[in-house]
């Protein structure tokens, strides 16, 4: 009998060892090849739900906030520009965006164009099948599809700082063209390999690369087109439909847990923590605008809460993967302050027409957040060996995030001013006096929101 159970321990050993071979692949050199990602369904399950979730921010989010806004004459031009995003913008990632993002070729080659653009390899998602997965076992069709919705968000924040008297015609190509040369190469510096990532930049979830980007865009496009023939410091143009500004913010608020928590690319703790940070920072810069709103203006507004909330949205984005719920608290606390301070001050003082305030909340709400980032990032989060902020005691990531900031801005500025000099002397930008007076909607559209 023992004879026998030694027998059967013997092969039981023998069929470990072969297993364990078999598993194994093993390199001349002797290393040891890692084992190919594998499906994870929770993970995948997860990020499906938060692309969803990041599409409610542009529509109906971003459709609904910009169109509540503005007056009723004007709200189906913003609903029509946003649809043309989710349409063009789409159709550029899939075919060119994603890989000039996160392409490898250039990479794989010793290209110094990978600290620029990705490559060329992935065009129309060349070699990605339903069973390429990436490293938290999700497939990297899904992956696409997120990043897809960060590129269909960016150009959308855009609007709200020349609404009501830009061409359909114009503003398409400029669109076109933005995404192309504004969003898709920084999408690669911070998340794709880039320079700014090499760096040691911080931007968990779009600070650089979606709100600085686009805000700055914002504001010289705000510039550059000129203030509408009504508009007056000190007499703001009141908006249509309040109930859709309300609307709005309670999707893109909604939508905000996906774009944050989803930029981890997994259902774990730190999409868990992700959530918290943003729904805490979010919620303490709503309440704060509405004190400052009511002390300043003597009645708390809803317009105003809808704004603040947006702001600590913006705010919190980079910063959701690093900070910790004193570091929420304390960026929820301070954007509103300076948001507000530029939307009501700052504006009126230099008299630019930044119409819904672009400019003010998702600019400088990316701005402040990013060199927040560099403040309040804590290894409580990030792990051993995780970046770290200048409350703790590293000074150098805040330099880092400093010098990204600047980057971004003046990146997009420089394409911004580049590509409308382009576009309104070959086509033309803003609309003739009377199709402003008479409202976008019946004159680019043949249409009216109200009949």
């Amino acid at each position: 009998m023992r004879k026998y159970m030694y027998s059967i321990g013997k092969r039981l050993v023998m069929t470990a060892v072969m297993a364990g071979l078999f598993s194994v692949s093993t390199w001349a050199d002797g290393t040891t090849k890692a084992a190919a990602p594998v499906l994870d369904t929770g993970n995948t399950a997860w990020m499906i739900t938060a692309t969803a979730l990041v599409l409610l921010m542009s529509i109906p989010g971003i459709a609904l906030f910009y169109g509540g806004l503005v007056r009723q004459k004007n709200v189906l031009s913003i609903i029509m520009q946003t649809m043309l995003i989710v349409g063009v913008v789409s159709i550029l990632w899939v075919a060119i965006g994603y890989s000039w993002a996160f392409g490898t070729s250039f990479k794989e080659s010793g290209s110094p164009l990978f600290a620029i653009i990705g490559g060329f390899d992935k065009v129309f998602l060349h070699g990605i099948t339903p069973s390429t997965m990436t490293s938290t076992g999700i497939p990297e069709l899904v992956f696409v599809m997120f990043q897809c919705m960060f590129a269909l968000i960016t150009p959308a924040l855009i609007l709200g700082a020349f609404a009501e008297r830009i061409k359909f015609k114009g503003y398409m190509v400029f669109i076109i063209l933005w995404t192309i040369l504004a969003y898709f190469p920084m999408a690669h510096w911070v998340w794709g390999g880039g320079f700014l990532q090499e760096m040691g930049a911080i931007d968990f979830a779009g600070g650089t690369v979606v709100h600085i980007n686009a805000g700055i865009s914002a504001f010289v496009m705000a510039l550059m087109i000129g203030k509408r023939e009504d508009y007056k410091v000190g007499h703001p143009i009141t908006p249509h439909n309040v109930t859709f500004v309300f609307l709005g913010t309670s999707f893109l608020w909604l939508g905000w847990f996906g774009f944050n928590a989803g930029s981890g690319l997994a259902a774990d703790g730190i999409a868990a923590n992700a959530m918290l940070v943003t729904h805490i920072a979010t919620a303490t810069a709503a309440v704060v605008w509405m004190i400052i709103d009511w002390l300043c203006n003597k009645k708390p507004t809803t317009v105003g809460a809808c704004t603040g909330a947006v702001a600590g949205l913006v705010a919190i984005t980079p910063a959701a993967g690093s900070t910790d719920l004193l570091g929420a608290f304390c960026i929820g606390l301070i954007t509103p302050i300076i948001c507000f301070f530029m939307v009501a001050v700052v504006k009126p003082k230099f008299k630019y027409d930044d119409a819904l305030d672009a400019f003010g909340v998702h600019g400088i709400g990316g701005v402040v957040g990013s060199i927040l980032t560099g403040v309040f990032a804590t290894r409580f989060i990030t792990g051993d060996g995780g970046a770290e902020g200048a409350l703790y005691g590293d000074w150098h990531q805040l330099w880092i995030q400093l010098v990204a900031t600047f980057v971004s801005i003046v990146f997009s500025a420089v394409v911004t001013f580049v590509l409308y000099k382009i576009v309104d002397r070959w086509i033309g930008i803003r609309v003739d006096k009377r199709v402003e007076e008479e409202g976008l909607d019946i004159y680019e559209h043949g249409e009216s929101a109200y009949n």
